[in-house]
């Protein structure tokens, strides 16, 4: 046995030497669009680069350092300002705004205020104000204020149980006549969703935000950026710039197969099951100490001599 375990210890220090990144990073030194970049990434490699964990990202923030580039380049990271109406409408007049100067505000805001004057901004979950709620129908609604202060959710919910929705406005004289009714700011049914997504359709878990406020203006689509001036932290950009980007593509991996050659003792012999298992958790326990993953073992048997075995 003592053979035996020289010969694990040999191989669990191979086997470290191997290991590496799933995914190769491509830095492109020209200026596109996101799509357009989008494009050349898929035609040239996979996808515009996805980070998922902080691995990734410093594996990102090399690259670039590695390039001597350390302005602001293109990611994978994209959303769009879908906003809707609570009530569903999406007929004519579905797409009126009268948003304030500079609004909406910044990626955290995602329902929307009416202001004593009839101008619109976007606002956090958290924070209460009174709502505006209708009666009748979509075609011909009755607005009616309700002056109790409650989150947007909770404003919705209390519409929909008490009268038909939040408020739907969908031209000026709509518009007019909520803020009539309302006399100050209040919630209307206008909001978007939270979701933000990677152009490969990897889930969005991971997140590296730059501080301070991301503004989104009146655009529906807005693009991901990074940089290694900021760290490798986000923010998003119209999507129509023109930046240099990053593209990636699955690592080529390299398989390294070390071959064990064991001689037993007359008394041992490599047929025996239980002796196979046991040494297989003592290497597998080897590589666990020394954190080693992605490595695949198997036990392959040789026509040769019945005392001599080969571990593969």
């Amino acid at each position: 046995m003592e053979r035996i375990l020289l010969g694990l210890l040999f191989l669990s220090e191979c086997v470290i030497l191997s290991t590496c990144f799933p995914y190769q990073y491509h830095f492109a030194d020209q200026s596109l669009t996101w799509t357009e970049a989008q494009t050349y990434c898929r035609q040239k490699h996979t996808d515009l680069v996805s980070i998922r964990n902080s691995e990734e990202l410093n594996q990102l923030i090399n690259m670039l350092s590695s390039a001597g580039h350390s302005s602001e380049v293109w990611i994978g990271l994209f959303k769009e300002f879908d906003w809707k109406w609570s009530d569903g409408f999406n007929g004519t007049g579905a797409e009126y705004r009268n948003w304030e100067t500079n609004q909406p505000g910044s990626i955290s805001e995602l329902y929307v205020l009416i202001g004593g004057f009839g101008r619109w901004w976007d606002n956090v979950e958290t924070n209460v104000y009174p709502c505006v709620c209708y009666t009748g129908t979509q075609l011909n609604p009755r607005y009616v204020l309700v002056n109790q202060y409650m989150t947007w959710p909770n404003a919705q919910r209390f519409c929909r149980e008490n009268f038909t929705d939040l408020a739907t406005v969908r031209n000026d004289a709509e518009n007019q006549a909520v803020t009539s009714v309302a006399q100050k700011a209040a919630w209307i049914g206008l909001f978007r969703g939270p979701n933000f997504y990677w152009s490969d359709e990897s889930s969005f878990l991971f997140t590296n935000w730059q501080s301070g406020e991301n503004q989104i203006s009146s655009t529906t689509d807005m693009c991901g950026v990074t940089s290694l001036q900021n760290s490798g932290q986000w923010k998003f950009s119209s999507c129509e710039t023109k930046l240099p980007f990053v593209c990636y593509k699955p690592a080529v991996v390299w398989r390294q197969v070390v071959k064990l050659r064991l001689k037993m003792e007359d008394s041992l012999t490599l047929n025996d099951p239980v002796l196979r298992a046991n040494i297989m958790k003592m290497l597998q326990d080897r590589l666990k100490e020394n954190r080693v993953s992605g490595v695949t073992l198997k036990w392959r048997g040789q026509p040769v001599e019945e005392e001599t075995q080969t571990l593969g």
